[in-house]
């Protein structure tokens, strides 16, 4: 009998090897990612996520150079990618041209002014000097209409006085209107100012618009994050609106799951919570919840009974600390599966294997 039973046991040792590493699987699974969670805690299935970022150029050209590659972690304003700017500089070149033009325009302008200014107030000297000799001219014909109404000066006097007089008038009026000549020319001129003012002012923004473009076509990180990958290689033309790289933002990170209507109905935003990866069972990442969705995800075909609302799931998304993901920012990698367990009860204490170690 004791022949027959060790026989057997020699012959099915592989066996019993098969059964003790399932047994130790199984409890290193249950010791690890625990089943039997208290009633104040729930759980769900999910995978890593963060905020994706398309690197993308402002305008149309050919990209010059990316410095960097796949997988390299960037801090934010760092230069990723340059852009041709050859026909931007020679844009640049024509309007500071103009803007030198506009500049060139509005000293002329000005020293027109002043030159209408200046013949406008001899304008008025002359104006002045005219209506000086009419009343001298009419004073004299009045002397000699006296003199002549007494026959005491000759009639030809008489009539050569009329005459200078209307010829100092005429004078006069010959000078009010290069008064008003030059008070015409002077509102040209100062037309001539606002128009190069506003050829000035035009040039200027057009060279700020350049900048910015020339500004743009060196592609910076606007954020700390990792390169997911390339969407163009240098040497490509890209429309306005081209994706050359794509980051994640390391420092938003989180997981997405579902949870039945009474679970969900439990959660608090900023509860506490804890992801355990796939990848690494025996690690609980601290975490809280961001988000709670108002309205069920996916339902039943029919919601007609308070059995069948019970199975309405809704969107819960638990956000892992931004200065944890700097700590471990080498670990994170989107698209992990796990599964996210968030405390629906505060008085619940966390089992063992949730008790995260990284907080400390």
């Amino acid at each position: 009998m004791y022949q027959r039973l060790k026989a057997l046991l020699t012959g099915n040792w592989v066996w019993l090897l098969i059964v003790a590493v399932a047994v130790g699987g199984w409890y290193l699974s249950r010791t690890f990612q625990p089943d039997a969670l208290p009633p104040g805690i729930a759980s769900g299935n999910g995978r890593i996520e963060a905020v994706s970022i398309d690197i993308s150029t402002r305008t149309g050209g050919r990209i010059i150079d990316i410095l960097v590659e796949e997988g390299d972690n960037v801090s934010a304003g760092q230069v990723l990618a340059r852009m041709d700017i050859q026909q931007l500089e020679a844009q640049m070149r024509e309007a500071r041209a103009q803007l030198q033009r506009g500049e060139i325009a509005k000293t002329v302008a000005e020293s027109g002014v002043s030159q209408r200014e200046s013949e406008h107030a001899a304008a008025l000297a002359v104006a002045a000097q005219r209506k000086t000799e009419l009343e001298a001219a009419e004073r004299r014909l009045r002397r000699s209409q006296q003199l002549a109404d007494r026959n005491a000066v000759a009639q030809q006097t008489l009539d050569d006085d009329r005459a200078r007089t209307d010829g100092a008038r005429a004078a006069l009026d010959a000078a009010h209107a290069q008064v008003a000549a030059a008070e015409a020319g002077i509102a040209t001129a100062r037309a001539q100012i606002v128009d190069a003012e506003a050829a000035v002012d035009a040039a200027g923004a057009t060279i700020e618009r350049i900048q910015a473009e020339i500004d743009d076509s060196t592609l910076r990180a606007p954020r700390a994050g990792r390169v997911q990958y390339r969407v163009a290689q240098p040497g490509e033309v890209v429309a306005g609106g081209g994706r050359i790289l794509n980051l994640v933002d390391l420092d938003d990170v989180y997981m997405t799951f579902f949870l039945p209507t009474v679970q969900a109905g439990r959660v608090a935003l900023g509860a506490e919570a804890r992801i355990v990866l796939d990848t690494a069972p025996g690690v609980a990442i601290p975490a809280e919840v961001s988000f709670l969705s108002d309205v069920a995800q996916f339902t039943p075909r029919t919601v007609e009974t308070a059995e069948e609302r019970q199975d309405m799931m809704f969107r819960v998304r638990v956000r892992v600390a931004p200065e944890l993901l700097r700590r471990y920012a080498e670990y994170v990698k989107p698209g992990l599966p796990g599964v996210a367990y968030v405390r629906i009860d505060p008085a619940t204490e966390w089992p063992e294997a949730l008790r995260s170690e990284l907080l400390k």
